[in-house]
This record gives C-alpha cells, sequence and structure tokens, in this order.
C-alpha cells in the first residue's frame, strides 16, 4: 500500500470523539484506509497511532483540535504497525501519556516495545477520562491476535472496535448508517483475517450485549446504528462459512 499524500482527514463521528482517517493506495486501484480515534476529555486518549511513516499527518489533524502534548493516553486493539507503530513518537511529543493495552500485549510485545512503561488493562477494567470512561474488553482472537481486545466508551455508547466490520476503499464517509456487513465480509473473504477461534461468538455476543450505538472501525467508515443486531449478524455470517 502507499499513502504518497499523507493526507488525515479528521471528523466528529460522537459528542468529543473524533475519527482521523488517511487513505493509502492499494494495487487494485481500490484504496484503503487507517483509522485513529481521538477523545477529547480532561485526559484526552487516542486509540491506534497509526504506522511510523504516517506520524507527521496523523500528528497534524490531531493538534487541529488539541496540542499533542495534551494527550494522556494511548490505547490500540493489538500490536501490529497501523495500531501502535508510531507509538513511541507520540511519547516522545507527549510527556504525560501513558501506554493502556491488555495485560497479554504487555507482557508479549508492549513492555520490550515502547519507551515508557504499559499500563495493562485487566478485562473489563475502566478508565476516566473526566467526563467520559472508557472500557478495556480482552476478545483474544476476535478478530485475531491473542493480546486483542477493544475499548467501549460509556457515555456515547461508541465501541473502539478495531479490525471488526473492516471496508476497502480509500476514501468511505467518516460517519454512515448504511451496511457495512456485506462490505467487510466481501473484503474479508480473499484473505480471511479472522483466527475463527471456538469463542469467537460467544467473545461478540458479549460486545453486544454493550448496545454500541457507535462502531469506530479502524478502516473504512464508522457506523452508528443498533450495534448489538449489527454484532450478531457478524457472528451468524462467521459461523455461515
Amino acid at each position: 500500500m502507499t499513502t504518497p499524500n499523507h493526507t488525515t482527514r479528521i471528523d466528529e463521528i460522537a459528542p468529543q470523539i473524533y475519527r482521523l482517517s488517511t487513505p493509502a493506495g492499494t494495487p487494485d486501484g481500490n484504496g484503503f484506509s487507517f483509522n485513529q480515534y481521538l477523545i477529547v476529555d480532561d485526559a484526552p486518549l487516542l486509540f491506534h497511532t497509526g504506522q511510523r511513516q504516517l506520524f507527521p499527518s496523523v500528528r497534524a489533524a490531531i493538534e487541529r483540535v488539541l496540542p499533542l502534548s495534551r494527550l494522556r493516553y494511548i490505547g490500540f486493539s493489538h500490536f501490529e504497525a497501523d495500531e501502535c507503530g508510531a507509538l513511541n513518537q507520540f511519547l516522545a511529543l507527549a510527556p504525560q501519556a501513558e501506554v493502556l493495552c491488555g495485560g497479554i500485549g504487555a507482557m508479549t510485545s508492549i513492555g520490550d516495545f515502547a519507551d515508557r512503561p504499559p499500563r495493562p488493562l485487566a478485562d473489563g477494567e475502566k478508565v476516566s477520562l473526566g467526563q467520559k470512561t472508557v472500557q478495556w474488553l480482552d476478545t483474544p482472537q476476535v478478530p485475531h491476535g491473542w493480546d486483542c481486545g477493544f475499548m467501549m466508551e460509556a457515555s456515547t455508547a461508541t465501541l473502539l472496535c478495531g479490525d471488526l466490520f473492516t471496508q476497502g476503499g480509500a476514501n468511505n464517509p467518516a460517519l454512515t448508517e448504511r451496511d457495512i456487513l456485506g462490505p467487510s465480509e466481501a473484503f474479508r473473504a480473499p484473505m480471511d483475517y479472522y483466527a475463527h477461534g471456538p469463542n469467537t461468538r460467544a467473545q461478540l455476543e458479549r460486545l453486544a450485549a454493550l448496545r454500541p450505538g457507535t462502531l469506530a472501525c479502524m478502516h473504512g467508515s464508522a457506523w452508528r446504528g443498533d450495534g448489538a443486531s449489527l454484532l450478531r449478524a457478524l457472528a451468524d455470517s462467521l459461523a455461515a462459512k
């Protein structure tokens, strides 16, 4: 993939929650996008950092909303370049920022990779950002990675859902109410990146029980609607494969 212009767009998808999206070119010409999410509060949180090469553009987009030095927390779903590749670049310019990740991630990767020790979060642990609160949810191997997990922001019912519902395309709308299950399943089909572990349905049902109203996807559009029904439909689709 190529990102020749490194132009990151920023849009508010829920109150004080911003989607930062950088388009990338692909050999098939359809393109792709890499998204981060910035929660603005007394203790601002960035979820996903993007790759190292995206750092200048992502930084510039964040600073349209707040000084980078104000970041208090940096979190991500699991250890991959698009999730946390620029982590240390952010830590260098945000001296108060603390790395949030699951216990497995801290043990296997982040404790060595990060320039400052991470704060491992237990399954279900909550972190107050001020008026908003995020909760860490362990989701091992859903969709992939032993260390995988997501965050739920309570006041806006926003699920920061990482690689779930990944959609192709470089210029999807920031927020949509249209179907994303069909496009995301079509994108998954040629190179299935789900682990398909035995607990996949149970993990998705646990997320559905939280009744998210906004799904903050890492690739493609964020989505607004009945998140519980959409997560259960995803579980049905995976079981049918």
